[in-house]
C-alpha cells in the first residue's frame, strides 16, 4: 500500500533504515530552484515534472543551434524561434542529401552484382560493403536526429494547434467586441441625436418662455388711460451694459391712450444718445402700430410729459415735457412696427444718477412716468398731478385733478375782486 507521503517501498525490516537514509532525508532541496521538500520522493517528482528552472540543451546543439542550456519551460518558445527553424531546415536538407548518397551506393552495388565479370564483383565487393556500412552508420545517426526533429515538430504542431485555437477564440471575441462597439456607437448616435433634438426644443421653449414671460409682465403693467408707470430694475447692470455697448437702450412695455386708442412706448438711453452721450440720460417717446390706427386722428399732437420720481418722499421729481412736431414722421400714422423715437435727449444729468446717494435710484430701481395730456392740463398744475398717490385708481386721480383745477380757477377769479375792493377802500380813505 502506498504511504501518505507517496513512498511505495517494501522490503526486509533490516533494510528499512538504509531506505530511510537514502530516500527520506530530512532536507531535500531542489538542485535547480533550491526549493525544500519533505521527502526525496516529492523532490524527484518535482525535478522530473514541475520545476521550471531545469535547463537542458537543444537537440540540435551539435548541428549549429544554441550551445548554452535553455530553461525547460522556455524550450517550446525556442523551437518556434527563427534561429532554431533555420538549423532544423539545415538538418533536414543534410538528411535528404545523405539518403540520396546511400541510394546511389545501393544502386551501384546492385549493378556490380549483375555483372558477368565475377572477378570485378569480388574485387569491388569489399569496397561496396564498406560503403554500405558507412551509409548505414550515417543513416543511423540521422535517424536519431530525425527522431529528435520529429519530437520537435510534434511540439511545434501542438503549439500551432494551441495557437490556432487561441487565435480562433480571440477572433470570435474580437468579432463579438466589434459588434458590441458598433451597437454602442449606434446607441451613442441615437442618444446624441435625441439630445440634440431636446437641446433644440429646449432653446425654442426657453425663447418662448421668455417671450411669454415678457408678454405677461407687459399685460400686468399695461395701461389704457395714456399714462405709463415704468419700473426699471437692475439699473447698475443696465448702466454697465450701456457703457460696454452690449445694450445701449431699453424699451418700456407698451401702453395705450384707451382700449381703442393710440399704442405707445418709451425708450431710455441710460448713457445718453447723440450729442448727449455720456452726459445725460436720454428719454424718447414712440408711437407704435396699433389695431385701431385707421380710425384715429393723425398726426399725433398731444403733449407728452416725462417724470423721474424722487424716492425720498420729498417730491423733488424731475419733470419735463414736449409738444410733438406734427410735421415730423415720428408723429404720423405708423407704417412699420414703430415710428422713429422723438423726445428729450438731455432729460437728466448722468453724473447725478451715478452718485451712490442719489434719491432717484433706490435698491437698484428707478421709476419713470410718461403721461400723454389729452385735456391740455396747465403746466402750473403738473406738480400737483404728479404728486398724487399712484396707488389711487385712475378715475379717482382724474376727479381730484378736476376738483383742484376748479378750485384754482375759482381762486384765480376771486383775486381781481379782492384787489378792486382794496383799491376802493384806499380811494375812499
Amino acid at each position: 500500500m502506498k504511504k501518505p507521503d507517496g513512498c511505495d517501498w517494501t522490503g526486509p525490516l533490516k533494510k528499512y533504515q538504509v531506505h530511510i537514509d537514502s530516500c527520506h532525508e530530512t532536507i531535500n532541496k531542489c538542485n535547480y530552484c533550491e526549493e525544500i521538500f519533505s521527502t526525496r520522493y516529492t523532490l524527484v517528482e518535482h525535478e522530473k515534472n514541475v520545476c521550471t528552472q531545469i535547463t537542458e540543451s537543444c537537440p540540435l546543439a551539435k548541428d549549429g543551434c544554441l550551445q548554452e542550456k535553455i530553461l525547460k519551460s522556455e524550450m517550446a518558445a525556442h523551437y518556434l524561434s527563427e534561429f532554431h527553424q533555420k538549423c532544423l531546415h539545415g538538418c533536414i536538407t543534410n538528411l535528404m542529401q545523405m539518403i540520396d548518397l546511400c541510394r546511389n551506393d545501393i544502386d551501384r552495388t546492385k549493378l556490380y552484382s549483375q555483372s558477368s565479370n565475377l572477378s570485378a564483383v569480388i574485387s569491388d565487393s569489399s569496397a561496396s560493403i564498406a560503403a554500405v556500412n558507412d551509409c548505414f552508420s550515417r543513416l543511423q545517426q540521422y535517424y536519431e536526429k530525425l527522431t529528435v526533429i520529429t519530437d520537435s515538430i510534434q511540439a511545434l504542431s501542438d503549439d500551432s494547434i494551441r495557437l490556432s485555437t487561441e487565435s480562433l477564440l480571440h477572433q470570435n471575441q474580437l468579432k463579438a467586441f466589434q459588434n458590441e462597439i458598433q451597437e454602442v456607437k449606434q446607441s451613442v448616435n441615437e442618444i446624441s441625436s435625441y439630445i440634440a433634438g431636446i437641446t433644440s426644443n429646449q432653446e425654442i421653449f426657453q425663447q418662448e418662455l421668455l417671450t411669454t414671460k415678457q408678454k405677461v409682465q407687459d399685460l400686468q403693467s399695461v395701461s389704457y388711460h395714456g399714462t405709463l408707470m415704468w419700473k426699471i430694475d437692475n439699473i447698475t447692470e443696465k448702466i454697465a451694459d450701456a457703457q460696454s455697448e452690449r445694450q445701449t437702450s431699453i424699451y418700456s412695455p407698451p401702453f395705450y391712450s384707451s382700449p381703442t386708442g393710440y399704442k405707445m412706448c418709451v425708450r431710455l438711453y441710460v448713457q445718453g444718445d447723440g450729442t448727449a452721450r455720456q452726459t445725460h440720460m436720454s428719454l424718447f417717446f414712440l408711437l407704435m402700430r396699433g389695431k385701431y390706427d385707421a380710425i384715429l386722428k393723425w398726426p399725433f399732437n398731444f403733449k407728452v410729459t416725462f417724470c423721474l420720481f424722487d424716492q425720498s418722499g420729498q417730491h423733488h421729481h424731475i419733470i419735463d415735457s414736449f409738444r410733438p412736431d406734427i410735421k415730423s414722421n415720428s408723429f404720423q400714422r405708423p407704417r412699420s412696427e414703430m415710428n422713429v423715437a422723438s423726445g428729450l435727449p438731455r432729460f437728466f444729468p448722468l453724473p447725478m444718477i451715478l452718485q451712490d446717494d442719489n434719491v432717484y435710484v433706490r435698491d437698484d430701481i428707478m421709476y419713470i412716468r410718461c403721461s400723454v395730456d389729452f385735456s391740455d392740463t396747465s403746466k402750473i398744475l403738473l406738480p400737483y398731478v404728479l404728486s398724487l398717490n399712484p396707488a389711487l385708481p385712475h378715475y379717482v386721480q382724474q376727479n381730484m385733478i378736476q376738483t383742484e383745477t376748479e378750485r384754482r380757477l375759482q381762486q384765480h377769479q376771486q383775486e381781481p375782486t379782492t384787489r378792486n375792493t382794496n383799491n376802493d377802500s384806499d380811494f375812499v380813505n
